[in-house]
């Protein structure tokens, strides 16, 4: 079945440039939208597609689940690739207590409620903790390049806790649903092989060939996502898997050459990461949301008093004061990206019935949301040059006698 749009039947509605506009001009609708309201484009295009999907009863054909898909692997490599190794190594303490315990709550608080309350099979819980345990890199960069904090070391503290956190769901969603044969070592052996080759042959490429208007970087880039995501599907994993490793690894080329960076951004945003969040949004069924309503907000309030219970304290640990640790606190809380490849991957794989499927995404959606505003209206940092390690530093400052005003609400 090609798509069904208000309707029309698939027989009729076959034109493959039809369908494309229509998913594009759905994502352009999610840019404006964006830019005129001010939050995550991401979040606005899983919106849309559920509204199209309910509404105007759109499905994804073949070749749009392959540009999804792909675009979710880009989307997971430029994850890694957005982390600075120099900030990596300087928070590495605090960031793998923040990052590390603000994966591991929330991961057995959704598990055990999915598992002991709703009574949801063993795979579906653990799908269920996986997609609520992580951090929204790209909801928490956005606000960082918006407000400047990622120029701080509050800001980069947060960023590189958040890549620990994700980690960690990346790492429990490969050793939980991995099948474990001669075909998975053979693909663990070939990525640890690409990780080692990776960094080497791409600073030859952009060094030897330069950015040449055929961008053979950029094609290189995908040549290694595409052949480790083959063999990932070929051993039964998961293509983002290898996809945010090698995006750790390269993560140091694209902190030196900011053009590959906006080339591959490029690639991602304008064609493929839309399909993706389009795809995933118009899989929720809003019958299913209303019916688990309950549901929907204990599941949301178990992330949040989970990342608040692990998070906040291990702030606290490291000298975080005031609003930096709620600000910290509230970052940590917020899921999106990760989240609906989890749940997708769940769905997709037979782990999770449609009906589940809509409520943790309708979880995830809310946690992109409500936290982000929360941390920007009430808890926005005033102490922007943080020392740190310094437990006595003003909180009404910028650590240098300066007063920091708090940013307009409109940049939540």
């Amino acid at each position: 079945m090609l798509a069904t749009f208000s309707g029309i039947s698939a027989s009729e509605f076959n034109n493959v440039y039809l369908v494309a506009g229509l998913w594009i001009g759905l994502a352009f609708l999610a840019s404006l939208v964006s830019i005129r309201l001010g939050i995550s484009v991401a979040l606005v295009e899983i919106l849309i597609g559920a509204v199209a999907g309910n509404v105007f009863h759109i499905t994804a054909t073949d070749w749009i689940t392959f540009l999804a898909d792909f675009g979710s692997v880009l989307l997971t490599f430029l994850a890694g690739a957005e982390i600075d190794p120099a900030s990596l190594r300087r928070f590495l303490k605090p960031s793998l207590a923040v990052g590390g315990i603000g994966f591991v709550l929330p991961f057995l608080g959704a598990l055990g409620f999915a598992w002991f309350v709703l009574g949801w099979q063993w795979h579906a819980s653990e799908i269920a903790g996986i997609a609520l345990s992580t951090t929204s890199v790209a909801v928490v960069y956005a606000v960082m390049l918006e407000t400047g904090l990622n120029k701080t070391d509050l800001g980069k503290l947060i960023l590189t806790a958040c890549f620990v956190c994700d980690l960690g769901t990346v790492g429990a969603l490969g050793v939980l649903f991995a099948n474990y044969n001669l075909l998975l070592v053979a693909f663990l052996i070939a990525t640890a092989v690409t990780l080692v080759l990776f960094s080497p042959i791409l600073r030859w490429v952009v060094r030897g060939l330069g950015h040449a208007v055929s961008e053979p970087d950029v094609k290189f880039i995908f040549l290694a996502l595409l052949v480790l995501g083959g063999l990932a599907a070929a051993a039964q994993s998961e293509a983002v898997l290898p996809a945010y490793l090698l995006g750790l690894v390269a993560a140091g080329i694209f902190h030196e050459d900011p053009l590959l960076t906006r080339r591959i951004r490029g690639s991602a945003f304008s064609f493929f990461t839309p399909f993706f969040f389009l795809k995933a949004g118009t899989l929720i069924v809003f019958q299913s949301v209303l019916a688990g309503i309950v549901g929907v907000l204990l599941f949301f309030g178990i992330k949040v008093a989970a990342k608040v219970v692990g998070v906040f304290p291990s702030t606290l640990a490291f000298g975080l004061r005031g609003r930096q640790a709620w600000y910290t606190t509230m970052m940590m809380s917020t899921g999106l990206t990760f989240g609906s490849i989890s749940a997708l991957f769940g769905l997709t794989h037979g782990y999770i019935s449609r009906s589940q499927y809509s409520i943790l995404v309708t979880v995830v959606l809310l946690t992109a949301l409500v936290p982000t505003l929360v941390g920007q209206l009430f808890f926005y940092p005033q102490v922007h040059l943080l020392t740190w390690g310094s437990e006595n530093s003003p909180d009404d400052d910028d650590g240098a006698g300066r007063a920091v005003d708090q940013p307009p609400a409109q940049r939540a």
